[in-house]
């Protein structure tokens, strides 16, 4: 019976399909040519798809293989949102109710993309919020399996279960997934984006549509991502040097910029990315001290509404955002300021360009080491308090869903705080496991780059290269936060342990020597591509 998931002909480093793929007695000359004979199969071009893989030209995996890599990624989904389980109720943030408000007000918010919440609505529908978590701990498992089969040359069933078991109980994945923010879209821009950059012919056409629709997606949903997407496709570039490969990471991002630009005109009635993004740039400028310097030095000359606040300046970028007597949220006269960031984000723009010019290099010093303190800073620890709680999400819940969701919502560990209790015993293994895939990572790395493995190395390099980006995306550009770098950094030692794994050799289709079957046209058409970079 074939596997569901059958690697490429071109196996990594370059090997003879025939050597590579354990085809019956096609043993390798030197030179890499494979020799045909009586009983053999005749050598397929380098680039033909091995027999079995998706898009290639022999029998498709039958329906007992197809209900087992089914069953596998079902089955990973609960496993990967366990936190959820042990709360009694998906995890959640004070952001959450902003995302439910977005369709159940429905209102736009005026800090965030309109896009997570109507997605999170598809599978919540004013029902239950346990539909989007399982969504979001499936969508984790379904990436699982088709990057064991972009590194190892197939999936396996039991593999995938290993790997699923590992990364739920090692490492904070399930901690982002269980948790109903678009923090767990950021991983799975990065392996999407990887996958169709350098993995696309293992991938069938459904899969690979369904990666780029992931990718769209979960780019629009949170501005953080666009740099990620940015930085992927850079080295995408770098590495794979051919139009196809750029185009298909590149796609994405382009899907998401129209996302945002739509959403924002409909909402907001700017087509713009993000209508009041400068009020962010602004509370990281002045907490790092430069725009402040600045604010001091042009006022009270420029008029600015901050001048009143001068000598406030610099605060942390989080009370700056959001206390409620902070300069954006508190008028010099006491009175409050609804929707203060709004209001704050022309005159934030103006400071922001000022700052730049004024300061370049201390802006790009603070940025570097923020991003640096955001590498190292990671944890689940900020995803489990309640405290915000009962005012920015229970009110969504109580007037969007029933009275039997209410109820299981207010009987949570989350809500009654008892939550980072119960996981205390749990917590302190990632930080060990989230280095040693550090480690596994590089040696990945180290070991596809002797090995002249493509593949593999592009996605192994992407990796780094996502995680870094995130890094900046977030801490160097707002501020390092644990959940920040938690979210994405569990795909070190997920794809570093798949990296350095036993490929897996297909089951070999039976040849007729009388009959030597020719290569596709299917075939015929890769070899004008081919796998990797």
């Amino acid at each position: 019976m074939t596997d569901p998931a059958a690697p490429s002909a071109r196996p990594e480093g370059g090997a003879p399909p025939g050597r590579a793929a354990g085809l019956q007695g096609a043993p390798a000359r030197a030179s890499g040519k494979a020799e045909a004979g009586p009983g053999r199969p005749p050598p397929l071009p380098a680039t033909a798809p091995t027999p079995g893989a998706p898009g290639g030209g022999a029998t498709p995996p039958g329906p007992a293989a197809r209900l087992a890599a089914l069953l596998a990624v079902l089955a990973g989904a609960p496993a990967l949102v366990w936190p959820a389980f042990v709360n009694g109720y998906p995890l959640l943030f004070s952001d959450s109710g902003a995302f439910l408000h977005q369709t159940l007000g429905p209102l736009v918010i005026w800090d965030k993309p309109h896009v997570y919440g109507p997605l999170i609505h598809l599978f919540h529908w004013r029902v239950t919020l346990w539909g989007p978590v399982l969504a979001q701990g499936l969508m984790v498992s379904w990436l699982l399996w088709l990057l064991q089969r972009a590194l190892r040359g197939q999936a396996r069933p039991g593999a995938h279960l290993a790997a699923v078991a590992g990364t739920a109980a090692l490492t904070t994945a399930p901690f982002s997934a269980a948790l109903l923010m678009p923090d767990i879209l950021a991983p799975a821009v990065l392996a999407a984006l990887l996958l169709l950059g350098f993995a696309r012919d293992r991938l069938g056409r459904a899969e690979a549509a369904g990666l780029f629709l992931l990718a769209t997606v979960g780019i629009a949903s949170h501005l953080s991502h666009l740099p990620l997407a940015a930085a992927v496709i850079g080295m995408v570039v770098l590495l794979a040097r051919r139009p196809v490969p750029v185009l298909r990471t590149a796609a994405p991002l382009a899907g998401a910029i129209a996302i945002l630009l739509a959403t924002n005109l409909w909402g907001h009635g700017r087509a713009t990315l993000s209508p009041h993004g400068a009020t962010f740039a602004l509370a990281r400028l002045q907490a790092d001290g430069p725009a402040a310097e600045v604010i001091r030095a042009r006022c009270p000359a420029s008029g600015w509404y901050l001048c009143a606040f001068a000598d406030r300046l610099p605060m942390d970028s989080d009370e700056f955002l959001w206390h409620p007597d902070s300069p954006m949220n508190r008028a010099p006269d006491g009175t409050a300021r609804f929707l203060g960031g709004a209001l704050l984000s022309a005159e934030a723009r103006e400071i922001v360009g000022e700052t730049l010019r004024a300061h370049p290099w201390d802006v790009a010093r603070d940025l570097v080491l923020n991003t640096l303190r955001q590498l190292v800073l990671a944890g689940a620890g900020d995803t489990l308090p309640g405290k915000d709680l009962p005012v920015a999400v229970r009110p969504r819940i109580a007037e969007g869903f029933p009275a039997r969701e209410l109820a299981a919502y207010d009987a949570s560990l989350q809500v009654r705080d008892a939550l980072p209790a119960a996981m205390a015993p749990i917590l302190p293994v990632h930080g060990p496991v989230l280095v040693l895939g550090a480690l596994l990572a590089g040696l990945a790395w180290w070991r596809a780059a002797r090995d002249g493995e493509a593949r593999r190395l592009g996605l192994v390099v992407g990796l780094l290269v996502g995680v870094t980006a995130n890094a900046m995306a977030t801490g160097g550009l707002s501020k390092p936060h644990l959940r920040y770098e938690a979210r994405i950094l569990w795909l070190m030692p997920a794809v570093g342990a798949l990296a350095l794994a036993r490929p897996v050799a297909p089951r070999a289709r039976r040849w007729r020597a009388s009959a030597p079957a020719r290569p596709t046209r299917a075939a015929d058409r890769a070899a004008g591509e081919g796998p990797g970079p």
